[in-house]
């Protein structure tokens, strides 16, 4: 059998594969992004040292980066699923290191986040939500046009309000908070549905697995919380200032964007916020919650039959 050395010089020899390896050559070194590498290391890249890595950079042209290839994390045509290819030097030579791409970064945390906090569970119906199943009937005109125009709009790292659904039963509010979260994970912008009656009857439990301050730091820092009805859970002293209110402190103070649902309007859940479990009078510390729900968000009205009906 011919030895493998003895083969490609065999090969290399031939016209045919010579014009077809200029050619991978020529276009492998007309890569963008290969090229922009070139320059900012041209001090010590050398032909050699490019004629030694063309595999590796071969390699690089035919992985997707930043999932530009591809549709979704399941249809990831690189190598390692999930990860996209960086160019290094390494001892004189370009190699291909792969990191966790944007689709994957935001699979893990949303995986980690779900074990962790068991109230992000919510009906199949609201997960698999899209704009092209929202009736846009004139009672829910502005509704519709208020989350589209947040969803132009939003940029991450610039200051944005979130969105404030109130109303009856059963309107779409719920529903559209699913349909806005679809629609951030088409463009690779993580958020987190979480139902707040379930959320802090499960915070109080916490409390005996030590568990609490780890699901608190995780809704703080989420990019876009969504907190689905507000106001429907029985409030205690203790979940409204020491669950609630930090979350929303941390949230405000680095405007990241918040969206609630409620059968309440702003006026009505200060009052439900000021009266606790034991029928105890609060308003001053109502009154703090609401002055940062009105800064994280915009009160829309979210009118209509009910559609559960």
């Amino acid at each position: 059998m011919e030895k493998i050395n003895k083969t490609l010089k065999r090969l290399a020899s031939q016209e045919d594969f010579q014009k077809r390896y200029e050619k991978m050559r020529r276009a492998t070194l007309e890569n963008p992004d290969i090229k922009e590498f070139i320059r900012k290391n041209q001090e010590v890249i050398t032909k050699e040292i490019i004629d030694k890595s063309l595999v590796k950079l071969y390699e690089y042209t035919n992985q997707s980066k930043e999932c530009e290839k591809c549709e979704s994390l399941d249809g990831c045509i690189n190598m390692m699923k999930g990860y996209h290819p960086e160019l290094v030097l390494s001892r004189n030579f370009i190699d291909v290191k792969y990191e966790k791409c944007p689709r994957k970064i935001m699979y893990d945390e949303k995986r980690k986040n779900e074990s962790l906090i068991k109230s992000l569970y919510v009906p199949r119906d609201i997960l698999n939500a899209t704009f092209d199943d929202f009736i846009q009937d004139e009672d829910r005109i502005e509704a519709f046009g208020k989350t589209l125009a947040f969803l132009n709009n939003f940029k991450q790292g610039i200051p944005t309000k979130g969105l404030y659904f109130h109303g009856e039963f059963g309107v779409g509010k719920s529903y559209l908070l699913g349909a806005v979260a679809n629609k951030l994970a088409q463009k690779q912008i993580s958020s987190m549905i979480v139902y707040v009656p379930e959320l802090l009857r499960e915070m109080k439990s916490s409390i005996a697995d030590s568990t609490l301050n780890e699901k608190i730091e995780a809704l703080k820092k989420e990019p876009i919380l969504m907190l689905d009805d507000i106001g429907a859970e029985s409030m205690s002293s203790w979940t409204r200032d020491e669950v609630l209110g930090p979350i929303l402190q941390f949230r405000m103070l680095e405007s990241l964007p918040t969206f609630f649902t409620s059968n309440f309007s702003f006026q009505e859940l200060e009052h439900h916020l000021t009266y606790s479990q034991r029928g105890e009078e609060e308003k001053m510390k109502a009154r703090r919650i609401m002055e940062r729900i009105k800064t994280l968000s915009e009160p829309v009205l979210v009118d209509g039959p009910n559609r559960r009906k």
